[in-house]
Formats: structure tokens, sequence, C-alpha cells
């Protein structure tokens, strides 16, 4: 478990573009997608906003032979295959996906392994109630026996394979040839962040040399969008200024807003990576240092938030800074979840003060390192399992860049966090710190160090 693992290509993909450049541009400007919902009538519902990608098309993202595949993507599946060939040009990686006839690829195929994270991906209803609409008994109820009989026939043959969740990482390894290693984490909104950590350590035990990994989902579906509204997460106040609606460690914040998308990014292991840099153009973001993974308890509230003090999520933070042999004074900048909940908010702050904060335990009134907390989810909205993906690629372009991306929608910021919103900033960055927390309990952290070669 020692070789060095490294970021080399990011692919993210959101309301505010798609691929790193237009993102980056976006996150610097401070500029928010979230706006009215124009995917589906959501005048019924009380959160009426959300982060939506327009002007997207899966088959510019696919090879022409595979193009026919396509018609048995859900919107969540296309988004990662997207994002993979964003990832994997953004890396000058060569694969089937995208090699030139007679073109050498970077990797050997199994040395190349997948791990994506993935939601639970809603039906379509247009697919769903036309076969549901045939299994009516006498007085318009739902019959099981009719359903088995005529309304299942409604459905298409391979219309299952559509929806499930393994189907991401499945359509990425055929199309990019990764023989390697494959695995699909669904833990809610940690699934990118833990899944960026299973490649971390697939790549350290020598199992592949290069993984993509990250995650993806879009809830902008009626009945996706209805469980998200049962959830209390949402903020049924943003609709007159959808911009501000998602306000991160700010003491008026009311919920969050949906957003659609993620990010898949290219790990590689560093020799082989300077191998691959040798007969041709690469280039590197960041070098992953240390990864860590807790489960928060709070039974009161089932998980749904996490406990108050912040200890699964401080157990995940210290854990990660454990693997990355770096103090809580090293970290320059957090990534954190920070998505405008404000019980989620106030127990993040906790498990920051925890961690950051004077003597063990933290002091309770500010976090005495001081790292700068930028969260993006104002900007970008509530990706569910695709959120992590994001924050690293957010993550790994700011050591690059040596810039932080603008903070937005925190004009009154909880005591002792950070300093409330900014415009970008220049700023020697060594260490960045990313975390997330899932609906249902489950913690990530990560550590990632700036690279130069």
């Amino acid at each position: 478990m020692t070789r060095r693992v490294i970021i080399t290509g990011l692919g993210p993909i959101s309301g505010l573009g798609q691929g790193i450049d237009p993102t980056w541009q976006q996150l610097l400007a401070g500029h928010s997608a979230v706006a009215p919902i124009r995917e589906f009538d959501a005048s019924k519902f009380a959160c009426r906003v959300a982060a939506q990608i327009d002007g997207f098309n899966v088959s510019q993202y696919v090879p022409k032979t595979y193009r026919k595949a396509v018609k048995v993507m859900a919107r969540d599946i296309a988004l990662a295959v997207a994002a993979a060939e964003l990832a994997a040009r953004d890396a000058d990686l060569v694969t089937r996906g995208n090699a030139a006839e007679g073109a050498t690829t970077s990797y050997d195929p199994t040395r190349m392994g997948v791990h994506i994270g993935a939601g639970l991906i809603a039906a379509e209803l247009d697919e769903l109630t036309a076969a549901l609409a045939e299994a009516r008994d006498e007085r318009g109820g739902f019959d099981y026996h009719k359903w088995g009989r005529e309304g299942m026939t409604h459905l298409t043959p391979l219309w299952l394979l559509k929806y499930l969740p393994n189907m991401l990482a499945c359509h990425v390894t055929i199309i990019h040839d990764a023989q390697g290693p494959s695995n699909t984490i669904t833990c809610g909104e940690s699934s990118a962040l833990l899944s960026i950590g299973e490649s971390l350590r697939v790549i350290q035990r020598g199992a592949a040399d290069l993984c993509f990994c990250g995650g993806a989902e879009s809830k902008l579906n009626p009945m996706a969008y209805l469980r998200q509204h049962m959830t209390g997460w949402l903020n049924p106040n943003g609709n007159d200024r959808p911009a501000t609606a998602v306000r991160p460690f700010c003491q008026t914040a009311a919920g969050t807003a949906i957003g659609e998308g993620g990010g898949i990014v290219i790990l590689e292991s560093l020799e082989t990576f300077r191998h691959r840099a040798a007969k041709g153009p690469a280039k590197a973001y960041a070098e992953v240092l240390g990864f860590g993974a807790s489960q928060t308890l709070n039974p009161t509230v089932r998980n749904l938030m996490p406990d108050p003090q912040g200890r699964g999520l401080a157990a995940a933070i210290r854990a990660a800074l454990r693997d990355a042999a770096v103090t809580p004074a090293q970290i320059d900048l957090v990534i954190p979840f920070g998505v405008g909940v404000p019980e989620c908010d106030r127990a993040e702050a906790a498990a920051l003060r925890a961690v950051f904060g004077d003597g063990e335990g933290g002091d309770g009134d500010g976090l005495a390192c001081r790292p700068v907390v930028a969260s993006i989810k104002s900007m970008v909205g509530l990706c569910g399992a695709g959120a992590g993906g994001l924050d690293v690629c957010a993550a790994a372009k700011a050591l690059a860049e040596q810039t932080i991306p603008a903070v937005i929608n925190c004009q009154r910021p909880l005591d002792g966090i950070l300093a409330g919103s900014s415009g970008p900033r220049r700023q020697p960055l060594e260490h960045v710190l990313i975390m997330n927390t899932g609906m249902g309990g489950q913690n990530a952290a990560m550590v990632l160090k700036r690279f130069q070669a």
C-alpha cells in the first residue's frame, strides 16, 4: 500500500458546465446554476428550483459504434458516461473509446479499473405509467395479476437495464475497455467520494494502475423529486430568488436545492503516469494523500441528519488526516459537504471545530487553524451521488491553480467557520480536505496535496 496515487484528469458535469474549464470559470465567477425547474411541471411542489444541465447530449461523448446503447441509458448513466469521457480527454488518455484508428492505448486494459457512485435511479414516468395503466382492476385499483399478464408487456425488453445502479460503471468499462477491478457504491451523497477512495486503495495495492472514479446522479424527475421533498432537506422559500436559495454555513440557511450531474476523475499510480508522460502529453493536478470513512449514528432521526456533534464526520476527517500523515494545521482549504440544510451545516461545523479547534476535542469557539472553508453547493446544488466527484474536481483544480473559488450566499456566516461570501482568491495551497456525508449516515473524507513534478 505504498504506491503514490495522483489525479490526472477531471470530468465535472453540472449546471455550471460540461468539463473542467467552463466549470472552473463559473466557480471563479460565483455564478449559481440554481433556477426555476424546466424539466417537468414543478408547480405543485413547495421547492420549484434546481440546478439543471442544459444542452446535454450524451451521443457526443460516445464512439459512433456505441450510440445505439444510448437508448438504454437513463440520465444518470448518460451523465456518468459523459463525465468519464471528459476526464479521459482532460488527462490526454487514449482508450478504446476515444482512440483514433491504429492508435496505441495508454494502458493495458487489464490494468484499468472503474469505481462509480450511483443513486436510486427513478423510472421515467411516461414509460412506467403506460404499463401501470394496463394493470388496473374494474375499480381502478392496481392488480398484480394484470400487471404480470398485461402491464409488463408494455415495457421494452431492455427496460430494466436503464435503471440498474451498476450500469453507470458498466457502460464506462465497456466504452473504455477497462477490464480491471470494477465496483459500484450506493451510499447516498457520499457515494462519489467513497468510490474515489476505493480506486485509491485498488491502485495502492497494485490491482490496477489507473481508475475512472467518482459519481453522477439526476433526481430531476417527478418521482425522484418527490422523495427529496419528503426528506425535508429542500428549501421551500427560495423560489423567488433561486440564485440565493442555497446558503451553506449561513445563519439564514433554510434548505438546499437539487442539482444534477457529478464528476469523474482519473487516478493513476505515479510511476505509471511518469512512464506515460515520457511518451506524450500528460499532466497532473494533485496527489491523493489520505482517505477516511465512518458511519454517523443518529438514531433519533434514523440517520436522516448527522448527529449534532458531528462525531461521525470528525472520525472520517481524522482517519483521512492520519492516512495522509498530515496535521490539521497543514490544511489550507476545506471543500465541505456544505448543502445549506441547517442541521447538516451545524453538524459539519461541529466536526470542523472538533478537528481544527484548540486542544483535544476543540474549544467550540472557532477554528484555531483557520483553513478557508468554501462550499460549491450554493452554485451547483446537491447532486446526490455525484456531489463528491464535483468537490474533488474543484479541490484538485484549486490546488493546480493556487486559487480558491468564490464563496457565495453566506452573508451571515456561522460563528468561527468562515469569513463569509467572497470573490476568488489567489493563495498558496498545499493541502485540501474534502468531506461528504450521506443521507443515511455514511461519511467520507479525503486529503489532496499539490502536485509538483
